[in-house]
């Protein structure tokens, strides 16, 4: 990476092709004018950052799973590399998250020291993974509805998340296109794959009504010009899953009704609490240490 700080490499117009995003920085916030918007409440920024990084965080975590796991090294490449990128978005939201509400607190502290109920994060993220079928519907999904979400983020008044959408607009658009192609030749593929394709989008379709309801926190930022008001995503998010599913023959579930906002208001399912028990177990274990 050519520049000196996260800041800067967000907003590089030229790129550099063998930089992954989220790292070659110690520091994420370095060069960032983190002052927060006029008449923006820093507890709300905070707890919003939160909940976009804890999406992302959570999501990486389950990609990561696959690693030496997934049917061919390609994919295994693949879904690192996916997990790689929402890794990068995590450390900068995280960091924002506890720069904004006062607390000081860094992307570890947040990452590795927070109990499950602590977490913001949607449900959709935090499942188990199923077979290589349902972890591409749910790849599908949740790229659909993250890209719609940071592509109007971009136009957010809060410098650090229009900077963190600019740059993560470009990786969820692969995720959601590596997936698409996926469900695309799993589900006009064999009659098996077909079976488990439509089992995968089955199981994971439950949990989307969630991603388009809005918690008290999104409402008042949404106001302030720093939100995406998510039940704005949802018209979006349907036209481009009706798409995908008629081009791998599969019928379209009916578009998602919005949810209770569970998993941004702490209630977790127990997926989590073994996820976190994997995640935080060497940070807990060596509290002293330096990551």
């Amino acid at each position: 990476m050519s520049t000196g700080n996260a800041y800067e490499a967000l907003n590089d117009a030229a790129g550099d092709a063998r930089w992954a995003y989220g790292t070659g920085f110690a520091d994420p916030l370095a060069g960032v004018d983190t002052r927060l918007p006029d008449g923006v409440d820093g507890a709300d920024l905070g707890a919003y950052c939160l909940m976009l990084g804890d999406d992302a965080l959570v999501m990486s975590h389950r990609l990561q799973e696959w690693v030496t796991r997934a049917p061919e090294l390609e994919e295994e490449v693949a879904l690192a590399n996916v997990a790689l990128d929402l890794l990068g978005q995590a450390r900068l939201l995280l960091a924002r998250a506890g720069q904004a509400d006062g607390s000081g607190r860094g992307e570890d502290d947040l990452a590795f020291h927070r109990e499950p109920h602590e977490f913001r994060g949607v449900l959709l993220a935090e499942a188990e993974n199923g077979d290589f079928a349902h972890t591409m519907a749910r790849l599908l999904v949740f790229s659909t509805w993250r890209l719609a979400l940071l592509d109007r983020l971009r136009a957010s008044r809060d410098p650090v998340l229009a900077a963190v959408a600019g740059k993560g607009v470009n990786e969820v658009a692969y995720h959601r296109d590596y997936a698409a192609g996926w469900v695309v030749r799993l589900g006009d593929g064999t009659a098996l794959s077909r079976e488990r394709m439509a089992a995968g989008l089955a199981a994971v379709w439950p949990l989307t009504g969630e991603l388009f309801a809005a918690h008290e926190v999104e409402t008042r930022l949404v106001a302030a010009g720093v939100a995406v008001d998510p039940a704005g995503l949802r018209e979006e998010f349907g036209a481009v899953l009706r798409q995908v599913l008629a081009a791998a023959t599969l019928d379209a579930p009916p578009l998602p009704v919005p949810g209770a906002a569970a998993g941004r208001s702490g209630e977790h399912t127990g997926a989590l609490r073994d996820l976190l028990a994997e995640l935080q177990g060497v940070a807990r274990g060596l509290p002293e240490a330096t990551w």
